[in-house]
């Protein structure tokens, strides 16, 4: 889940192992739609998938054809545009599901922080990002300095941190481990769940640990100007100040991050 605008992304291929197949389920919380990432070590047999996303049949015809034999099916987190397809994709090609929520699996292997997937020479480490929800996962692909980050970082905009099950110190953490992969040159370009494609790993993760501190000062402030105002009605008052240049369509969500950072800030109880 995003906030975001709508542009001209298509998906395509990236590197030497990488091809996005773009779902057709765009709207303002999705952008373009879900990216369902098809990975092969060249000259492999099988690939990986990541993210099958939603349950809509000419996607996943178009995912199969792409992706030919699948050695497996993993999740970045669970939220229904990329894993509602998980299980009805994975029984067609004849594999299993490996998410870090035991719910969203099929068959007995999960994934957990520091996982190494590997599929016909095809190497996809695991790292753990919660925060955009609890499950949240990324995945490194060495070979190619790419990470793929679900919705914890997109092509576009900024992602929507939703409390309770999204938390913001998590995420904030999960930024962090993130940007020491790219300090270190391991994750070079960004493979993300919705949106383009971004070719400088480090520049965006400094990008949106800025936001973070950044809109966390604006809800402080806002908080304080705020003071006498019930704290039930905090929340939106805080959205209405702090967001006020967001398309109202979007100030549910809004609202979501808005609970997230005053959990953060110790001005909401958990």
């Amino acid at each position: 889940m995003s906030a975001g605008g709508a542009g001209a992304w298509a998906g395509g291929s990236f590197g030497e192992r990488g091809s996005c197949v773009l779902a057709p389920n765009p709207d303002l919380m999705t952008l373009d739609g879900t990216n369902t990432w098809v990975l092969r070590e060249p000259g492999a047999r099988r690939s990986v998938v990541v993210d099958p996303g939603p349950s809509i049949l000419e996607h996943l015809d178009a995912v199969a054809e792409t992706a030919g034999e699948v050695g497996a099916v993993l999740l970045t987190h669970h939220h229904l545009d990329h894993s509602e397809a998980a299980r009805e994709f994975a029984e067609r090609m004849g594999c299993g599901v490996r998410a870090l929520d035991p719910a969203y699996r099929l068959g007995s292997e999960g994934l957990g922080d520091g996982d190494v997937v590997e599929v016909d020479g095809l190497e996809v480490r695991v790292v753990a990002t919660p925060g955009h929800t609890a499950d949240s996962l990324s995945f490194l692909l060495p070979a190619e300095g790419a990470l793929l980050t679900g919705d914890t970082v997109l092509g576009r905009g900024t992602t929507v941190v939703a409390h309770p099950d999204g938390q913001l110190g998590a995420y904030l953490d999960s930024l962090d481990r993130l940007h020491a992969l790219a300090e270190r040159a391991e994750a070079r370009t960004i493979w993300p769940g919705h949106g383009p494609v971004i070719d400088d790993a480090l520049g965006v993760l400094d990008f949106y640990i800025a936001h973070r501190r950044d809109r966390l000062a604006q809800v402080e402030a806002a908080v304080g100007a705020l003071a006498e105002v019930p704290a039930l009605e905090l929340p939106r008052r805080v959205v209405e100040v702090v967001y006020a240049d967001v398309d109202p369509v979007l100030w549910g969500a809004a609202e979501l991050s808005v609970r997230a950072q005053l959990t953060h800030l110790g001005h909401l109880g958990h």
